[in-house]
């Protein structure tokens, strides 16, 4: 990198730490001075941070956005102002398209396409996507990412333990350290594009064998570590999908569950960002729902096998009463402290996730719950309970698993699905062995060059 392009790129990362600093720093500051005052204002404040990400786009938006879809991270008013920023930060025009396309694949980039459309598909956090049309015929999507994202992100992310310290100010339940680690790990590894094509190439071999969910195929030759371009899959919204019939809404549903649990399983990988917006719905010959396309690969989680092992454990060990397995269970994710007080806390929450596993029967993943406020009310017992205890730390591992599992119920519910969800679970841990779990895994991440 040249000396100049070196003073670019500080200049950019010096600007950002300048604006999110005010911008955040000076929410910080009123809810500091509003609770040594002895005032609440809980939802003022909270309307006040959203407005503070949300006029800044980009990575600190996602990261908002992340947290407030992980139950108990944020207190509740928090969550809920979060949750409503949208990821719509303004596209490049034409010619910034065209100065970073040439950027990534040269000055004679356009040769490389039969046809590019310079206007944005669509436009989210961290870059855009462009439809196109290869050489050889094939309609594909180019997801292009916006320039100085990775001072962006490092700035963003150097503020971040501010929202996590006013968590611990203001409530010391939880101990955030390492869900931070965890939300910055993953957000610095979306930046890396060549990473995403590996880890699309890994789902369409994990899900080689399961045609109820479709994975683009990746266009080595016109991607880079910046612009990642995959097949087109068409498709449909699975909003426009829930006043279906019930036959058509439970196929979508079993390739979700599908798309999510069989790949962690069986390898130990699961998609930490399972929102509306990365999958739609394909239709069959006959113009009916087939299944799901699954789009982004950004946000993914590779366990070690021993991790998929306590998830067995703790399922297998609630199912038959065995508190000896539930407790070693905990101990594999990196539980500390396992008293019986914080046992019985942490199994309030394992039976809510655990729960429709369990139930041998055809039925709704939660009766009478919208699906924003899925796992909202055992996230409130488990914090009230946990408040008695003093500070719990939550393991890395544990942020996207829990994740992944309240988005997924969240789909069902749009869906309202009903399903044997335990049948479901059963097939997919058919035969389980953390062994088989690290060979297939080994195989599969030397196969797709993640090793």
């Amino acid at each position: 990198m040249s000396d100049d392009a070196e003073r670019d790129r500080f200049s950019a990362r010096a600007a950002r730490y300048a604006r999110v600093g005010a911008n955040v720093g000076g929410v910080a500051a009123r809810i500091a001075g509003s609770r040594l005052l002895g005032r609440g204002g809980g939802e003022g404040n909270a309307a006040a941070l959203s407005a503070a990400l949300g006029g800044l786009k980009g990575p600190l938006m996602k990261v908002a956005q992340l947290m407030a879809t992980i139950p108990d991270v944020l207190p509740p008013e928090y969550a809920a102002e979060l949750q409503k920023l949208q990821s719509d930060a303004p596209p490049m025009g034409r010619a910034f398209v065209r100065r970073r396309m040439m950027a990534e694949l040269g000055r004679d980039w356009e040769s490389r396409f039969a046809s590019f459309d310079q206007t944005p598909a669509a436009a989210a956090s961290l870059g855009q996507v462009h439809r196109a049309v290869a050489p050889d015929g094939q309609k594909v999507a180019c997801k292009l990412q916006y320039p100085d994202m990775q001072a962006a992100v490092e700035a963003d992310l150097n503020q971040l333990d501010i929202l996590f310290s006013l968590h611990r100010r203001m409530d010391g339940a939880i101990d955030t350290r390492e869900i931070a680690s965890e939300i910055g790990a993953r957000v610095r590894e979306e930046l890396d594009y060549r990473r995403e094509a590996r880890h699309a190439a890994l789902y369409a071999l994990m899900l080689a064998d399961t045609p109820l969910v479709r994975v683009p195929r990746v266009r080595e030759d016109l991607s880079t570590g910046r612009l990642l371009t995959l097949e087109w899959l068409e498709g449909s919204k699975i909003l426009g999908f829930v006043d279906h019939p019930l036959e058509e809404r439970n196929l979508l549903a079993r390739a979700m569950f599908a798309a999510w649990w069989l790949p962690f399983s069986r390898y130990g990988v699961i998609h930490g960002d399972p929102h509306l917006g990365n999958y739609t719905v394909f239709l069959d010959d006959a113009g009916r729902p087939g299944g799901i396309n699954l789009l982004d690969y950004g946000c993914i989680r590779i366990f070690p096998p021993s991790f998929v092992a306590g998830v067995v454990d703790l399922y297998r060990g609630l199912l038959e009463g065995d508190e000896a397995r539930v407790v070693h269970a905990y101990e594999i994710w990196g539980f500390k402290g396992l008293k019986r007080e914080l046992i019985d806390v942490l199994n309030i929450w394992a039976r809510f996730i655990y729960g429709p596993l369990m139930d041998d029967r055809v039925r709704t993943i939660a009766d009478g719950i919208e699906p924003g406020q899925y796992g909202r009310r055992e996230a409130f017992r488990v914090h009230t309970a946990l408040k008695q205890l003093g500070p719990v730390t939550v393991p890395r591992e544990f942020v996207f698993m829990d994740r992944a599992a309240i988005g997924l119920g969240a789909v069902f519910l749009h869906l309202k699905a009903e399903l044997n969800f335990h049948a479901l679970f059963e097939d997919a841990i058919a035969n389980f062995s953390a062994q088989a779990v690290a060979e297939r895994q080994a195989e599969a991440m030397t196969a797709t060059g993640l090793a």
